[in-house]
């Protein structure tokens, strides 16, 4: 069938096409001699406002009739000899039609005054379509809310006596579940039925606009779905499949929440459906790490915060970046070049930011402080207008904007961004997006916007001098984005739009009040009973702007800076032992040391990876000759069992902890205890050294850690010399690891508490409650920014230090007892005798190795070489590992 130029575009937005019939187009000035040169052969689209006249001819416009404009919708009365059959003619007299896109043009919609219009149907029988007509005639007549109210009720009683054919379906293929659902695209809503089989999903539209009469998406190519908020309702679901796939993606409605959580609760369970992991934690570690890039993961966040491209009421939203429109060069490393990112755009002019605060306390409650959006409809398609003036008439009602208030020149809209009292909006993705090359800044398809008072047609967005093309503004744009300065202030902004600065006291601190409908879950439509009261809000939250959902609830974590992206075209090059440990695919064992009587309870690998020195809990200190492959020194320690150990830098001198509550020094050159000190109240449970600092820290069952100096200068502990401050927590303490400068000390607790105390007078600078569980065993990040923690409750979990969030979590399967990280690999053992070796850069498990010991794997360590890892269990034995 011939679809003509139709478009759901060409109806007002959200507006239902139901179905079309053959017919000929009788003009009002018909006479039977001009019958045949004026007639229009084409279809008759009945839609839930409007009837719509779609030639076959494609110069002739297309006719649009309001329902609201019509006076006389009937049965046509009349007789016509050159008419086949005069009674089945369909009558319309309207106050106001519309015609569009005439020789086949984008231009603004013409409004023609009273007519009267025949329209001959050539199959359908005109008893059958005429109660239809009227019955939405009849709606157009109520108040809007009403009127939408009447349409869905229309809808649904179409929607119920249409069900899917069976013949779309496999032989073996079994139908799952099936439901009405609309297809969601930018201001089109295109209801169908929806169905739900072990191989495929299926969206049968109720009409016939769609390129194929029904779309199927094969459940085994759908990689990720998402949950979306659609016209501040939780009823949206979006679902990505494969680029290569013949429906990649679909953005869908269901009446309810319910019905959306079912669907998509029923699709979990499909065995055929496999999901690519795209978790929240490890999206944000790539992107610090340098895996992802700025604009990818500004991309991600906003599908978190339920902003999609099907839908311009929530559009993802990106930052104005560059703050020079003038000069002719444009230097990516000169701070000046460069928006405040920590500041919302109404706040980064102090003189209007000034006169914004005096209107905001003069304003009763709710109060807020910018009375317009930052992205609406409008200032989307503001920026789109000539990459999609189709949008720009659905939404305006068949108009552009006048001339003078178009997207005419970057460093013009910039400038009334920072100086307008009602302009406040940040830029689109489009600006940053090198693939399209700026097509949205260039007027290809000769679109008629008219003039501009100063006589100059309106045509491509006037760029700054800096740029030299399109492409040339999007790419150094682009190259602002990536860069250095923007990377170590980007999670400012992301807290501005999508975390704790986006509402509340914060929101207000940081002068990043909105107006209170449009922050989420300000308003419950489905509770507000009263259709016209339900409506003005929606129409009001809809124009205004919508805030996205809250993301992220405690301060961003920065990103790494100066780092090249990591991905193409900025790959860097992996060194040796990198490549080993990634590109190897087995991790085995090639060496057991078993002459520990009980559990090993700590262990390290000498600087010069030659020698492994161990403690367990049979009192005995342990060396091993990794050359000689065999034992060389064992020494016992007292009569109680050894927690840790660690070497003094410098002499041949180790420091032990005790259960007896002593810490014990033992010099390996005379094979002898030559100092033991009652240091705590409880059993040391560990012990650490800062290289940097010369100091020891000591944490024990008595909820205390004592810091110590002095030991590397005269060889003593004693606590009249040594000892020089004790810091207390709420509960035993577990483990603890200083940074790599020594600047800051970490400290694990038995409830679940992270202490992060500032090593220069031993404050305390920040404390997390992690999780109820007990804290098991912590490590600092190389960078010092972030801290890996395990715990008994099965969780491991990196935080960023300076915020608290956890940019990664990972439930394993039993209690995680021990864990090391170095460079870009972090090794855990657990408590079932698993290990496991993660790559923290690229964020992914290389080594899965089941029961590597037998027992809890108490302690790990890994050469400075990286070349091999230790481990050492409750099973008594120390196992050397390699990637073969």
């Amino acid at each position: 069938m011939d679809r003509g130029k139709f478009s759901l575009l060409l109806l007002d937005p959200g507006e239902i096409y139901f179905e079309d019939f053959s017919a000929v187009l009788i003009p009002p000035d018909v006479t039977p001699k001009t019958f045949d040169s004026k007639k229009q052969d084409g279809r008759l689209k009945m839609c839930s406002k409007s009837l719509v006249f779609d030639p076959k001819d494609i110069n002739k416009p297309i006719l649009k009739i309001p329902l609201k404009d019509c006076v006389v919708i009937e049965q046509w009365k009349g007789s016509a000899k050159y008419l086949a059959n005069s009674s089945n003619v369909l009558a319309v007299n309207c106050r106001e039609y519309i015609e569009m896109l005439e020789g086949n043009i984008v231009a603004p919609y013409k409004f023609k005054e009273s007519t009267n219009f025949l329209f001959q149907l050539n199959y359908a029988n005109i008893m059958n379509c005429l109660p239809q007509i009227c019955q939405l005639h009849r709606a157009s007549t109520l108040p809007a809310a009403e009127q939408a109210d009447m349409i869905a009720t229309i809808v649904h009683s179409r929607q119920a006596r249409v069900s899917f054919d069976p013949l779309w379906l496999d032989l073996y293929e079994k139908v799952v579940m099936e439901t009405e659902a609309d297809k969601v695209t930018p201001l089109v809503i295109n209801p169908g039925r929806l169905v739900l089989t072990t191989a495929r999903l299926f969206f049968q539209p109720y009409n016939n606009v769609e390129t194929v009469p029904v779309i199927k998406i094969e459940l085994n190519s759908i990689k990720r779905m998402v949950k979306r908020r659609f016209l501040l309702r939780h009823i949206g679901l979006e679902i990505y499949s494969g680029e290569n796939c013949n429906n990649p993606h679909i953005y869908l409605s269901f009446r309810n929440q319910a019905k959306r959580d079912n669907l998509y609760d029923k699709l979990l369970q499909e065995p055929a459906l496999k999901l690519e992991e795209l978790d929240q934690d490890v999206m944000t570690l790539q992107w610090q790490n340098g895996i992802i890039s700025n604009y990818d993961y500004l991309l991600y966040v906003n599908s978190l915060g339920d902003r999609t491209i099907n839908d311009l009421t929530q559009y993802p939203v990106f930052p104005w970046i560059v703050s020079n429109y003038s000069n002719n060069e444009l230097d990516l490393k000169d701070p000046v070049n460069f928006r405040d990112l920590s500041k919302p755009v109404g706040a980064l002019d102090k003189v209007r930011l000034r006169r914004l605060l005096e209107r905001y306390e003069e304003m009763s409650h709710p109060k807020f402080m910018y009375g317009s959006h930052y992205s609406t409809p409008g200032f989307v398609l503001f920026y789109l207008a000539r990459l999609y003036p189709h949008y720009v008439l659905c939404l305006q009602s068949g108009r552009f904007d006048h001339p003078d208030r178009m997207f005419n020149s970057v460093g013009d809209v910039f400038k009334n961004c920072q100086t307008n009292m009602s302009d406040f909006k940040e830029l689109i993705p489009e600006f940053y997006d090198v693939e399209e090359e700026g097509k949205f800044l260039v007027n290809n398809l000769g679109i008629n916007f008219g003039y501009r008072h100063n006589g100059l047609k309106v045509g491509d967005v006037e760029l700054p001098p800096w740029a030299e093309s399109p492409k040339n503004f999007v790419d150094k744009l682009r190259g602002a984005l990536e860069s250095d300065i923007v990377s170590q202030s980007l999670h400012q902004w992301i807290d501005l739009i999508f975390g704790y600065k986006q509402q509340g006291e914060e929101a207000i601190k940081a002068n990043n009040l909105f107006y209170h409908l449009c922050y989420e879950g300000n308003v419950d439509l489905d509770s507000i009973q009263d259709l016209n009261q339900r409506h003005a809000l929606e129409v009001q939250i809809m124009e205004f702007g919508q805030i996205p959902k809250q993301v992220f609830k405690v301060p961003h974590p920065s990103r790494k800076v100066g780092l090249p992206l990591l991905t193409e075209p900025y790959q860097v090059k992996s060194t040796e032992t990198e490549d080993l440990w990634r590109n190897m695919n087995l991790l085995e064992s090639v060496s057991t040391f078993n002459t520990h009587k009980n559990t090993v309870s700590r262990l390290f690998i000498s600087d010069d990876c030659t020698r492994v020195t161990s403690v367990g809990h049979d009192s005995k200190l342990k060396v091993f000759s990794l050359q000689q492959n065999r034992q060389i020194r064992s020494a016992n320690i007292g009569y109680m069992p050894l927690s840790s150990c660690v070497q003094m830098p410098n002499v041949n001198i180790l420091v032990i902890g005790s259960w007896d509550n002593q810490i014990i020094l033992y010099d390996l050159d005379y094979g002898k205890v030559t100092e033991s000190v009652l240091a705590h109240e409880d059993a040391i449970t560990c012990i650490s050294w800062g290289t940097k600092s010369n100091i020891l820290v000591s944490g024990s069952g008595d909820c205390t850690v004592k810091i110590w100096k002095g030991l590397n200068t005269n060889g003593v502990i004693k606590p009249i010399q040594c000892l020089q401050k004790q810091i207390d927590h709420n509960s035993h303490v577990n483990c603890l690891d200083f940074d790599h400068n020594n600047n800051y000390l970490a400290v694990g607790t038995e409830d679940g508490e992270i202490y992060i105390w500032q090593t220069k007078e031993f404050i305390l600078k920040k404390k997390y409650q992690i999780n109820s569980s007990s804290i098991t065993t912590i490590n600092y990040s190389p960078d010092d920014v972030k801290l890996a923690i395990g715990s008994k409750n099965k969780t491991l979990l990196v935080i960023d230090v300076e915020t608290g969030l956890s940019v990664f979590t990972k439930m394993m399967k039993s209690p995680i007892s021990s864990l090391k990280w170095d460079g870009f690999l972090l090794i855990l053992g657990c408590d079932d005798g698993n290990l496991f070796i993660w790559d923290m850069v690229e964020v992914k498990l290389l080594y899965e190795v089941h029961q590597a010991h037998s027992g809890a794997i108490k302690t790990v360590d890994i050469s400075s070489d990286k070349s091999i890892i230790i481990t050492g269990s409750e099973d008594r034995l120390i196992k050397v590992w390699k990637p073969k």
